[in-house]
């Protein structure tokens, strides 16, 4: 263990921060309800608090993956963190929901740099047998934040959600102070310079394709696709995408090194955290479902999914212990069809609260092995050590979009119907039908045996 890890505080540190990163789902979703009222907006406009959040954090993962590696991966966290306790402050003072989505792209921003490097510095600081175990230890961060984020946010909520993004400051001081004492500061000598031209196309795609989904009427598919604030952003997304594939084969040094796409199990990696991220974007509407459909204020709704957080909190813990032992497809698939089965669960429930507190278990059981210690193992394995912390942000880009496309689909579905639990109802029920696909591409990651032999090549 090196001297920076003494005594823990260097996983400390790591925790404290992806802690703060991971609240934002946590709170946002019991929030919402207050901001829609308070500003006056829709399901579909309000998704865009999340959808801003995920865009910037998604353009962020690149360039904040390169700039670790240029100035040190200390330095960018703290400059991270920093930024992210400034975007709530932008939020918490926000005079309308414009000024809000701005506080809130600082934030995405900030966030992107966060679990990468946290990622990176658990690759480089432990041996392949303990780093199931340290990156369980992270990926329980999501399952502790939604613990703490619904019980805050319920409390705060019956004085002003506005409170709930005040109370990121005193964290973020302390993770500022840790940061700067703990994190190695590692950096390269020499590196090109970053894709600028690359990261706009892919920027354009993201953007594009969030919006068109986002404005289509899924209560009449055929006519809102005639729609040219539906079909114009599309085709720009479809048209960027292959610009980007192109440049990024010529860049000297690209947003994304096509080489990493290699790997079958970098490619199978990607599409699960697409999947995964798709699923965990369900979260940010839960608590809007449960008001709609059980009738509940919106701080009980939040205390309703203190089972699934601690599903999360417990599995991510298991999961990282038995990583090493069974093998990480062992643990996706398994994972992956909790969190079919679940989301199906939740979908149908209708009235019946016993039946989505077990869906709800099922779903937190399933992300928590899947986004926690599962992909990033993979990713450690697959990629050199000197693009350990791209490679992370990779997983990150991928959950990334998964949560863009989900988050604008569920709002633009729920827009669309004339009762709210209905559009979510169906929206989570085609969600849990892209779970079992994925489920099934699992199958086709490496087995144990061959994981393991590679690790210790």
């Amino acid at each position: 263990m090196s001297r920076s890890d003494r005594g823990g505080y260097l996983l400390l540190t790591l925790f404290l921060g992806v802690l703060m990163a991971a609240l934002d789902i946590a709170v946002l979703g019991p929030a919402i309800p207050a901001i829609r009222a308070e500003f006056g907006i829709d399901e579909r406009a309000v998704s865009w608090a999340f959808n801003t959040f995920v865009f910037f954090n998604l353009l962020g993962v690149p360039l904040m993956s390169k700039l670790a590696d240029v100035f040190g991966r200390r330095r960018i966290y703290v400059i991270d963190v920093g930024l992210f306790a400034a975007g709530a402050l932008v939020v918490s003072a926000a005079p309308d929901f414009a000024t809000l989505l701005v506080g809130r792209a600082f934030q995405g921003a900030a966030a992107s740099g966060i679990f990468p490097v946290a990622a990176a510095v658990v690759g480089d600081r432990y041996e392949a047998a303990r780093r199931g175990r340290a990156l369980g230890v992270l990926g329980a961060v999501f399952g502790v934040a939604f613990i703490v984020g619904p019980a805050l946010a319920g409390v705060l909520l019956l004085v002003s959600w506005r409170l709930i993004y005040v109370a990121y400051l005193p964290l973020a001081a302390g993770v500022l102070l840790l940061a700067s004492r703990q994190l190695p500061d590692d950096r390269r000598s020499s590196v090109a310079p970053l894709d600028w031209p690359g990261l706009a196309l892919l920027g354009l795609s993201l953007v594009c394709l969030a919006y068109g989904v986002n404005q289509i009427d899924t209560a009449a598919w055929a006519a809102s696709l005639s729609n040219p604030f539906v079909w114009f952003p599309l085709a720009i997304a479809i048209l960027a995408l292959p610009a980007f594939v192109y440049r990024e084969r010529i860049a000297p040094d690209p947003v994304v090194r096509p080489g990493l796409f290699g790997s079958r199990q970098v490619v199978l990696a990607s599409l699960l955290a697409a999947g995964a991220g798709l699923s965990e974007s369900v979260f940010i509407f839960l608590p809007e479902f449960l008001v709609a459909t059980f009738h509940v204020p919106v701080s009980t709704a939040s205390f309703m999914l203190l089972p699934l957080m601690s599903a999360i909190a417990l599995t991510s813990f298991v999961a990282g212990r038995v990583l090493y032992r069974v093998g990480s497809r062992a643990v996706i698939v398994a994972c992956q069809a909790l969190l079919a089965i679940g989301l199906t669960a939740v979908a149908t429930a209708g009235d019946r609260v016993a039946v989505f507190y077990a869906g709800s278990v099922l779903i937190g059981a399933g992300l928590a092995g899947i986004l926690g210690p599962a992909l990033s193992y993979i990713l450690l394995h697959e990629a050199r050590i000197q693009e350990r912390t791209v490679s992370q942000g990779l997983i990150t880009l991928f959950i990334s979009v998964g949560q863009l496309v989900g988050g604008a689909s569920i709002g633009a579905m729920a827009a669309s119907t004339l009762s709210g639990r209905e559009g979510y109802a169906s929206a989570f029920l085609a969600i849990a039908g892209v779970a079992a696909v994925v489920f099934l591409v699992a199958f086709g990651l490496k087995g144990r045996r061959a994981e393991r032999e590679e690790s210790s090549a």
